[in-house]
C-alpha cells in the first residue's frame, strides 16, 4: 500500500488555510523544501515529519492510520505495511480502531544511511517510547547523544528537546509510542 503523505500534508496544511511560509516559520524548514514535499519531488525524512507534524497539529500517527476492519485486535497476518513512497522510514500502526487514541504504538523501520550530522532537535506536548528490536538507534535527548541497540529504549517528556534517526547502513527496527498528551 503505498500512501502519498505529500497529498496528505497540504490537504491538511489547506483545511487548516495555513501557506507554506507558516509550516516554514512552524518547523524551521525552507518553504521550497516544503513544496517539494508535497508535490513528492524530495523524500521526508521522520525528523521533518515530526516537525510538520507538530506544526500541523497533529500526532505522526495522523499519517499513519490504518485502514483496515473495526477491530481492536491486530493479527499479523492482517496487517498491512504502511509504506511511504519518498521517505526513508515504513511505518505500521499497531493501533485498534480508537477514536481520538491517548497513545499511538507503531512499528518503525528505519532504513540505513540518514547521516545527517548536524542532530537538530524539536520538542513538542506529549510523551514518547521507543524500544530498538535490532539495528543502532542514534538518539539525542538535550545535549546527550547515545546509541541504543537490541533490548535498549528511552522514555521522554517530548517537550525535552530531542531527535532520533538511523545513521548506520543496517535497518533499524523499533517499537515506538507516541502521545501528544502530558501526562
Amino acid at each position: 500500500m503505498h500512501n502519498n503523505i505529500g497529498n496528505m500534508i497540504r490537504d491538511l496544511r489547506i483545511d487548516q488555510r495555513l501557506t507554506l511560509k507558516d509550516i516554514s516559520e512552524k518547523t524551521g524548514l525552507s518553504i521550497s523544501f516544503l513544496s517539494q514535499v508535497e508535490r513528492s519531488k524530495s523524500s521526508v525524512t521522520l525528523r521533518s515529519l515530526t516537525r510538520i507534524a507538530d506544526a500541523l497539529g497533529v500526532s505522526q500517527s495522523y499519517f499513519f492510520k490504518n485502514q483496515t476492519e473495526d477491530s481492536p485486535i491486530k493479527k499479523s497476518d492482517q496487517e498491512r505495511e504502511l509504506d511511504f513512497q519518498n521517505t526513508n522510514f515504513i511505518y505500521k500502526g499497531l493501533t485498534g480502531q480508537i477514536d481520538d487514541p491517548v497513545f499511538s504504538p507503531m512499528l518503525v523501520v528505519l532504513l540505513p544511511g540518514d547521516h545527517d550530522e548536524l542532530l537538530s532537535t524539536s520538542s513538542h506536548d506529549g510523551e514518547e517510547f521507543a524500544y530498538v528490536l535490532s539495528g543502532e538507534l542514534t538518539v539525542k535527548i538535550g545535549d546527550r547523544i547515545s546509541e541504543l541497540r537490541e533490548g535498549d529504549s528511552f522514555h521522554i517528556k517530548s517537550s525535552t528537546q530531542h531527535t532520533w534517526y538511523n545513521r548506520t547502513d543496517e535497518i533499524v527496527k523499533l517499537i515506538y509510542v507516541y502521545s501528544n498528551i502530558d501526562f
